[in-house]
This record gives C-alpha cells, sequence and structure tokens, in this order.
C-alpha cells in the first residue's frame, strides 16, 4: 500500500498542512499496523457510514432510487457537489473510503450525494426492459433535480457508472456545458467490453455461462441464490480474483464485496448483461470537452484492463491519466490512498484552490 499522499494528508487543514490530531495518529497506527503485518481495515467500519441525509426520489417511471447525502465534516458551505455513481452489481456502499475522506476535505469543501442504481442496492426493481445504461442515466438526471438541481458538480463514476456517466453527457449536454465541472472515471470502459480481459468477460453478452445463468435464474431464481449462497470459498475466491489485482489485500474487504453483492438478486443483475455488452460511446466523451477529467485504471484490472483507460485517455487528450498498479477493478478499495489522493487534486483543480482555472485552461480563452 502507498505512503498517504500530501494531498491526504492535508485533507483536514488545506493545501500544504500537516495532518495533527486524530488524522495523523490514524495515519501512523496505519503505518504502525502495516509493519507489523496487522490487517490495516480491523477496525474499519466498511459500509456503516452515517449519511447526514437519506431520501427516496422517483425516477421518471417512479422508481424508487435511494440517495444519501453528506455535508462538510466541519459544517461549512459546500463549493462543490460531488456524486458517486456505482459499478454493475454494487451499491452507494461501494464508495467508502471516498466518503469518509472527502468529508473533512476543506480546501474545498464539498457535499456529497450516493445513491443505488435501480436493481441494485436499496432502490426498486429494474425490469428486463429499463436495465440500460440509457435508463440509468435519465434516473442520475432525475437525483440531480431532486437533491442537487443547481451549483457545480464533479460527477464520478466507477465501471457500470462511469458508462452511465458518458451517457448522461450525450443525452444531457447543457448540463455539462453549464454546471459539470470534473469528471472522474475509474476502472471503467467506453466500449469494447469484453473484448480484452477475462476470456469471454462477465460483462460479455455473448458469455454462455452468464447467459444459462441468466435462463436458470428465470426459471428458478431461489435456486441460483441458493448456489451462490452455498459457494462458499469457491464464490469468495472468485470475487478476491475478480475484485482485486495481484498483491495481498484485507480479507475484510473480501467480505464487503461479498455483502454488496449478495444484496442484489441475480435474476435482476443477468438484466443489465446486454446493455453492458453492447455499450459504445466513444463519441459520448466529446461531451466532456468542458470539463476537467480524471480517468483512473488499475493495471490487474480482470474485468475492464488498463487498455480501457488508455483508449479513453486518448479520446481526451487533456484528461488526467493514473495507473494504478497492481490493484484490479475495485480499485477505489484496493487503493484509497492513491485514488483519494488524485479525487482530491481533481476536486481542488474545480474548486479553484491554488489559483487553478475552474474551466479548463483552453476553455477560458474561447
Amino acid at each position: 500500500m502507498p505512503a498517504p499522499s500530501r494531498r491526504l494528508l492535508a485533507i483536514l487543514g488545506g493545501v500544504g498542512a500537516v495532518a495533527t490530531g486524530t488524522a495523523a495518529a490514524a495515519i501512523a497506527i496505519a503505518t504502525q499496523q502495516r509493519r507489523l503485518g496487522a490487517d490495516p481495515l480491523v477496525d474499519e467500519p466498511l459500509g456503516e457510514l452515517k449519511a447526514d441525509r437519506t431520501s427516496t426520489v422517483a425516477a421518471d417511471d417512479g422508481t424508487p432510487l435511494a440517495v444519501s447525502e453528506i455535508d462538510p465534516a466541519d459544517g461549512g458551505e459546500p463549493e462543490l457537489t460531488v456524486v458517486g455513481v456505482h459499478g454493475f452489481a454494487l451499491s452507494q456502499l461501494s464508495w467508502h473510503f471516498q466518503r469518509r475522506d472527502l468529508a473533512s476535505l476543506m480546501l474545498p469543501r464539498v457535499r456529497q450525494v450516493y445513491y443505488d442504481h435501480r436493481g441494485h442496492g436499496l432502490s426498486g426493481p429494474a425490469s428486463q426492459e429499463n436495465s440500460t445504461i440509457e435508463r440509468l442515466a435519465d434516473d442520475l438526471h432525475s437525483v440531480l433535480r431532486a437533491v442537487a438541481p443547481d451549483g457545480p458538480l464533479v460527477l464520478m463514476g466507477h465501471s457500470m457508472g462511469g458508462m452511465v456517466l458518458m451517457e448522461l453527457a450525450q443525452k444531457y449536454p447543457d448540463l455539462f456545458r453549464e454546471r459539470v465541472r470534473g469528471v472522474a472515471f475509474l476502472a471503467t470502459a467506453a466500449g469494447e467490453v469484453g473484448g480484452t480481459g477475462l476470456s469471454r468477460s462477465l460483462l460479455s453478452k455473448y458469455n454462455p455461462l452468464t447467459r444459462g445463468v441468466g435462463g436458470l435464474a428465470g426459471w428458478q431464481p431461489g435456486l441460483v441464490e441458493f448456489v451462490r449462497a452455498a459457494g462458499g470459498q469457491l464464490t469468495r475466491q472468485a470475487v478476491r480474483r475478480l475484485a482485486f489485482g495481484d498483491r495481498d489485500v484485507s480479507s475484510r474487504l473480501v467480505d464487503f464485496m461479498l455483502e454488496m453483492l449478495a444484496v442484489t438478486p441475480v435474476r435482476g443483475l443477468v438484466n443489465f448483461i446486454d446493455t453492458l455488452g453492447s455499450h459504445n460511446r466513444y463519441a459520448a466523451l466529446a461531451g466532456l470537452k468542458y470539463a476537467h477529467v480524471l480517468v483512473i485504471g488499475a493495471d490487474s484490472d480482470r474485468i475492464t484492463p488498463f487498455s480501457h483507460a488508455e483508449r479513453m485517455a486518448a479520446e481526451l487528450p487533456d484528461a488526467e491519466l493514473v495507473r494504478v498498479r497492481h490493484a484490479g477493478h475495485m480499485v477505489q478499495l484496493e487503493q484509497p490512498e492513491l485514488v483519494n489522493s488524485h479525487l482530491i487534486d481533481l476536486l481542488q483543480r474545480c474548486g479553484g484552490v491554488d489559483g487553478e482555472s475552474r474551466r479548463p485552461w483552453w476553455w477560458l480563452r474561447r
């Protein structure tokens, strides 16, 4: 695990500050635990952070979407609203470390919004007809209208969540032109999902195993749930391999992943396979020209390999590309210090900290 970055050390006191009090103590304890070989997450309340407000937002078709809002920890006025859009088969809980650390950020202060996609987490179910990236982008737009109707935005999308952001940019260009200051893509792709990485990727609509599970789920979903729950060590090993990279990870992270995956029924997940397999939104990236863009990929990601991040960065020549060594698909859980460091840099650029422009330099010269 990398050493805490300068940005993360400054999280409580602004740029260039030295961490003090509980922040410094926490970092020192974590460092000591790593040296002793102890699990640094042994006391981490994974998935247990409390929101300042929770609500249910109705999507355009009435589907209830579970939303959480987190205010700046010091009670100050936020300058930006950060919205986290989670990945396939997960929930808003997958942003645990970002939610924890960004709440303490003071330069700039941010309000955070997280929600569960339809068919995921605590949100309402998704039918086969509305299990599409297009519908998910409309859902996100509904959430923004309800809980972040004005003010500057920074959007973070992981995996399928990044695909939803691309569709949002394509479908609602005025939103990006007028309000979206920054976009962070984590372990995602603009197209060709399943073309690289895992042989006949689990996200590919051509995967016969996935299609077989889909048929079984339609015929007897309870049996599929039982098989998945009874998988025991085999299921755990599969999750460990698919979610994380080639270095040791905390067993608590694997448990956390299993808990998130257990919430969403198999039948509901299978409905999204077609939209993931047909995803091609390279053209939509042009809609991000008004925003600062961060692209984070992991070089041990077996679901959306780093080549996807490289291709996206090539389509977005002003984007910052970050390669996280030895991490896997759940990069924001596996390497939170490094990921959060770059997210804080993005937020500070979007918030005008250190004299940085709030828009890309070329936008100011239009």
